[in-house]
């Protein structure tokens, strides 16, 4: 007869958090996607509704160049 552990013993252990866990980062894969992305972008997320209308990105940069032409020239502050 095999020593296996019962299916309320494996959830018993799975619920079980342990004080602290020791991750090893020496095994850890670069992110593929991080190469994509360069320093001076910023990633925004659209709600669905925006993103059915604009299609690109391309198309959202055209429409907020033109909202900020129109937008008042703000002085900065000084502190």
């Amino acid at each position: 007869m095999k020593n296996t552990k019962s299916v309320e013993q494996i959830a018993i252990a799975a619920d079980e958090m342990r004080d602290e866990y020791s991750f090893d980062y020496s095994k850890a894969r670069p992110n593929r996607f991080a190469g994509k992305i360069g320093q001076d972008q910023l990633i925004i997320v659209l709600d669905p509704d925006v993103a059915a209308v604009f299609k690109t990105p391309e198309s959202v940069n055209q429409v907020l160049r033109a909202i900020i032409t129109s937008m008042p020239v703000m002085e900065k502050e000084v502190n």
